[in-house]
């Protein structure tokens, strides 16, 4: 999902759910057949929705992801309680990597934006869904927009990509690399706008995945004060 608006803009959206319930791994914006309706949107205020769910690689693509896995270190983390921070450095770490070897300037890590990051991702497995946008209807653009990020900006661009993964498919480079094979999500990554960026991830998935509660959730949200 990308969004963009004045600071002061707070839309509001209503999620149109679809399912969300599969084994493997995971890819998130919006679930396959479902849609973002937007309600109240200015004029000055411009929603991009990164429609649909990239397909299950789990399997298919560990070679990839094992060579992203050698750039950074840590990639090859599974998540765990005690390992949460150096998960999301080497999440920024590899993002970074495939940003600069396309001669895309680095994302500077966020304070602001890792706390929206980490809002998300606990509100995902805490209320039990998996999507950008929660069940009372928060878009990340809303909460971007009440933290001090927006301060002095004319305009600010807010991007998140969400992931979940069990078993081999929880790590970095993993999360990464499917990122990097969806369309939609390899778009945001990858966008010239964002400068900088926050990741939260944790050892848990949303028990609606049907997974037992194991696995692992990654959130990131890019952002940039125009």
């Amino acid at each position: 999902m990308q969004q963009r608006a004045h600071p002061l803009v707070l839309q509001v959206f209503r999620h149109l759910p679809g399912a969300t319930t599969r084994h493997g791994s995971k890819l998130g914006t919006v679930p396959t057949g479902a849609v973002l309706a937007c309600a109240g949107a200015l004029a000055t205020a411009v929603l991009a929705c990164a429609g649909g769910l990239a397909a299950d690689t789990a399997g298919a693509d560990t070679a990839g992801a094992d060579t992203a896995g050698s750039a950074c270190r840590d990639a090859n983390l599974r998540p765990t309680v005690a390992n949460l921070g150096a998960v999301d450095a080497a999440t920024l770490c590899l993002v970074n990597k495939q940003r600069t070897a396309r001669g895309l300037r680095p994302l500077h890590a966020n304070r602001e934006l890792g706390h929206v990051a980490a809002s998300q991702v606990g509100s995902m497995v805490r209320r039990d869904y998996f999507a950008d946008v929660g069940p009372s209807g928060r878009t990340p653009l809303s909460l971007v927009t009440v933290t001090r990020y927006p301060a002095h900006a004319a305009e600010v661009a807010v991007g998140q990509n969400i992931a979940w993964g069990t078993g081999s498919y929880t790590t970095p480079a993993h999360i990464v690399q499917e990122w990097m094979d969806s369309p939609p999500h390899r778009e945001i990554m990858l966008s010239g706008e964002y400068r900088d960026a926050g990741v939260a991830s944790t050892s848990a998935v949303p028990a609606v995945l049907d997974t037992s509660g194991r696995g692992a959730t990654y959130v990131i949200e890019f952002g940039a004060r125009l």
